[in-house]
């Protein structure tokens, strides 16, 4: 049975009710695990209120700001969990961005700034993430980051997020070849295509979305649930087994050669 009761959860990524976050957030909250939230600060705090009204009914325990490419702010979160939690068990990554004039047209125009921006926030920060975590996993423990099929294959108009998703599935194993040592195992969903907040910058993203409703072999995308549930099995002691793997959760896409 999985039960993630007496178990330490962070979650980050979650923007709105659409984020895919957001469904691995409700069923690790289902499965008994003790919540942490993070959101991305903005001046207004526009995003603190929208998340934090989100999140209530699931009660989490610790509630912070942490933008990624704040190295105080990622301290601070993992020193809040320190203070009050002790120890942490689960770590959801689930943080990218690219510049939406990177998510259409050539690949070749990408500027190095914005190259540089992407694999920074979408890649790098699992590094930085994991790092923060391991001190305080002392008890084994499991990291879950967010993929996609465009990290593997060329998706029209995906571009440079493509290339920052190959780094973040290199950088999967590596750590979880470093972490598992100590028990913590650290996998990642390749989910297919949801419409997100972060998906609606890509060109295209609603011909992607039909498309695969044709060709994938149970004839429809996934849920956030879906993708949530399968979260919460490699979270569990149901997947202990299993580290430094990329497990497809796309209605069956991605064995499709045509």
């Amino acid at each position: 049975m999985l039960d993630l009761h007496g178990k330490n959860a962070l979650v980050t990524g979650i923007a709105n009710n659409r984020s895919i976050a957001w469904g691995i957030a409700q069923q690790l909250h289902a499965a008994g695990a003790n919540l942490g939230v993070t959101y991305l600060p903005d001046e207004r705090g526009r995003m603190e209120d929208k998340v934090k009204s989100l999140v209530e009914p699931l009660t989490p325990s610790l509630f912070l700001p942490c933008n990624v490419q704040d190295a105080s702010q990622v301290e601070a979160t993992f020193a809040a969990i320190k203070e009050q939690w002790g120890k942490l068990d689960i770590l959801i990554h689930c943080l990218a961005f690219a510049s939406k004039e990177d998510l259409s047209g050539d690949f070749s125009n990408t500027k190095v700034e914005n190259f540089n921006l992407a694999l920074d926030i979408s890649a790098h920060s699992l590094i930085s993430f994991s790092g923060a975590a391991k001190p305080l996993m002392t008890e084994g423990g499991s990291i879950v980051t967010l993929t996609y099929l465009g990290g593997a294959r060329v998706i029209p108009n995906y571009n440079v997020m493509g290339v920052a998703k190959a780094a973040l599935e290199m950088n999967v194993r590596y750590l979880a070849a470093e972490l598992g040592s100590q028990n913590v195992r650290v996998n990642a969903i390749s989910a297919g295509p949801i419409r997100t907040l972060a998906s609606s910058a890509v060109g295209g993203i609603l011909d992607m979305i039909h498309h695969v409703e044709e060709i994938a072999p149970l004839r429809r995308t996934v849920t956030q649930t879906e993708v949530g549930n399968a979260a919460a099995f490699l979270c569990s002691d149901l997947a202990s087994g299993i580290t430094g793997q990329v497990l497809y959760v796309d209605s069956g896409y991605s064995i499709m050669g045509m």
